[in-house]
């Protein structure tokens, strides 16, 4: 327990320079929004990603990631020759006018210095616009041969680029995105704050972690734009790194993706060690650990998992470094290594993964849900001891994941079950929750929107989980869509849904401004109606066996691609519109100098006795039981 009175808070204004705030800050506060902030722009370019990637499928055949067509002068008129002389039957007078006149606009284009005319950029967009625009208005041979001529000399799809898009996409969200948000974000700034502690057991690792996590963005950003395979920029492996694609990749950008998740993985064991320190042995006089905040209970079970789990990563991917590097063959099958070896550590890692992103996002939900229920949370022992047994059966069912390598019939009934138990105490949580609102009197402000929005996607992609738990189902929906919507449902969706309820719920705390209420009811809105036509669909495209990772597809997977791309444009027009609400709402926003904000049925944790935001040194003393029971006398109840 914590036993040194904490330095002298006298709410002056903060005098540190710039600089020293922001670049040398060792206070768990600053280094907190640092991790906001930060992961909140590597959010907008790994989303600008996916509208970039959801773009490229929204129809078929229609690409805007392609290889540039070069064709002589003479390759040319010889394409439309024969393309005339075979379909010439086929067409139309109107579609052979057409095509005459965009014949002869790449005709009269002026060869490079190879003598090639370069079909790309403005020219290729012509080529690729008029001859949809012809497919789109015929059918069955016409059109076939009129695809086949915009395959010839619009260039091809280029399957790297779009490899690329999504190994960006997967690193950042899983590894710069979620887990700082929620474990650097909210963990650093009110783990310390609920307990009762002056700061972070070790604040000048706290700096560190974060700037490894700067680091470690930098390189995930470089590897796109740095030599990769096929002559290319980018690494294009998944974010998985699968062996053995991720050991014969060329270029060093494969190098720098995995050293980004090395550097990520030793910024987040740093701050596990500080979290765990922290929970541990700082807490106020007469805060037992069964009377802590279940949001900072999260933050201790995700500590433990990222401190067992990280370093079986840490050690894999190593491997793969070595493997491409320096002649060693852990996972190159035809020198004696097993690529099935990397899957097992990968997802031993992986899915505890899981609940490192979500049991953050449980214990935001619990607060607000008990916050706007103005009621104390139901059932606080079972809560806590379901993220515990959530946290221990999380690194006994990895092998989920790899049904289709060729486990025994033994192993693959183990993993069924042991999944399957998973589902118990997660649904004690969903139970919980529900029993919290019921009888309440429940207020629907912006963060309990948010609260139930995660609830409603956390329920949606663990029933698909049981699904997916089972391994004949499994079989026929491995790497389809159907995992790509259960997959984003639980993780993508639902974390990120928790990370928008803390924003909200937290937001005057921690600037002293007050946001716009219809704008975060607006954004709610629009993201959830978004998030939704954009990943629900999905099931129907697994489920009629459309494979993830295509760069293209077939026409009869051609409807719900375009609703799902459709539902992609919206929820990131909702994102646009958020960092509106959160511009508005700190450079206009009423200032917040009501410590309990949400007033009298706020859930009685500490950071609700503190100025809006928080001074530089938070306590004057250390608070006690009795002091904060009369501070929030009157509270949503007691833990």
């Amino acid at each position: 327990m914590a036993d040194a009175a904490t330095h002298a808070g006298d709410g002056h204004e903060d005098d540190r320079s710039f600089f020293t705030r922001w670049f040398m800050s060792t206070n768990h506060k600053d280094i907190g929004i640092l991790y906001l902030i930060t992961s909140g722009l590597l959010g907008f370019i790994s989303v600008a990603f996916t509208v970039y990637m959801r773009l490229e499928l929204m129809e078929p055949g229609v690409q805007y990631m392609y290889m540039a067509s070069e064709l002589s002068p003479e390759r040319l008129q010889q394409v439309f020759a024969e393309f005339f002389a075979e379909n010439g039957a086929l067409l139309g007078e109107a579609t052979r006018t057409q095509l005459e006149f965009l014949q002869g606009s790449l005709a009269s284009m002026a060869p490079n210095s190879e003598g090639l005319i370069v079909i790309d950029g403005g020219m290729r967009s012509d080529v690729v616009e008029i001859t949809s625009s012809l497919a789109a208005q015929s059918a069955g041979a016409e059109r076939s041969a009129i695809l086949g001529l915009q395959s010839e000399i619009g260039g091809s799809p280029n399957g790297h680029i779009w490899n690329v898009m999504i190994t960006g996409h997967g690193i950042l969200m899983m590894f710069f995105v979620v887990i700082p948000a929620l474990f650097g974000g909210f963990g650093n700034y009110f783990m310390p704050l609920m307990i009762g502690a002056p700061d972070m057991a070790f604040p000048r690792l706290n700096n560190l972690s974060y700037w490894l996590f700067v680091a470690g963005s930098s390189l995930a950003l470089a590897s796109v734009v740095s030599p990769g395979g096929n002559g290319q920029l980018g690494s294009g492996i998944g974010w998985v790194l699968y062996a053995p694609l991720s050991t014969s990749e060329g270029g060093f950008s494969t190098d720098l993706a995995i050293f980004a998740v090395h550097v990520s993985g030793a910024s987040s064991i740093l701050g596990a060690i500080n979290i765990i320190t922290t929970f541990l042995n700082m807490r106020a006089p007469g805060m037992t650990l069964f009377k802590v905040p279940l949001f900072a209970w999260s933050i201790l079970v995700t500590a433990v998992l990222i401190l067992l789990a990280l370093p079986v990563l840490a050690g894999a991917i190593t491997m793969l470094l070595t493997d491409r590097n320096f002649g060693t063959a852990f996972f190159q099958a035809e020198y004696g290594g097993d690529p099935v070896l990397y899957q097992h550590l990968l997802w031993f890692f992986g899915h505890p993964e899981v609940y490192i992103v979500i049991l953050p996002a449980f214990g935001i939900v619990s607060h607000v849900v008990a916050t706007f229920s103005k009621k104390p949370i139901f059932g606080y022992m079972p809560m806590v001891w379901a993220m515990i047994a959530i946290g221990a059966l999380g690194f006994v069912v990895w092998a989920h994941h790899m049904y289709t390598v060729g486990m025994s019939l033994s192993q693959q009934s183990y993993f069924m079950l042991a999944t399957m138990v998973i589902a118990v105490p997660t649904g004690v949580k969903i139970f919980s929750w529900i029993a919290t609102m019921w009888g309440g009197s429940v207020e629907f402000k912006t963060p309990m929107l948010w609260a139930f929005g995660f609830i409603f996607l956390f329920t949606v992609g663990g029933v698909t989980g049981i699904v997916l738990s089972q391994a004949a189902v499994d079989r026929a929906y491995h790497d389809t869509y159907y995992v790509v919507a259960h997959f984003h449902y639980v993780m993508s969706l639902g974390a990120v849904f928790g990370i928008f309820a803390g924003i909200y719920y937290w937001f005057t705390k921690m600037t002293g401004r007050e946001y716009s209420e219809l704008g975060g009811k607006i954004h709610f809105w629009s993201m959830f109606i978004g998030a939704n036509i954009t990943f629900f669909p999905q099931h129907f495209l697994g489920r009629q066996g459309m494979p993830r990772r295509y760069i293209d597809y077939p026409e009869q997977f051609a409807l719900w691609n375009y609703v799902s791309s459709i539902g992609a444009f919206i929820s990131f027009a909702s994102f646009l519109f958020f960092l509106g609400v959160m511009a508005h709402g700190l450079l206009y926003g009423r200032r917040v100098t009501e410590p309990k904000y949400w007033g009298e049925g706020t859930d009685p944790t500490l950071e609700w006795t503190l100025p809006n935001p928080p001074p530089e040194h938070t306590f004057e003393q250390l608070p006690t039981r009795d002091m904060w029971d009369e501070s929030l006398k009157g509270g949503a109840g007691h833990h």
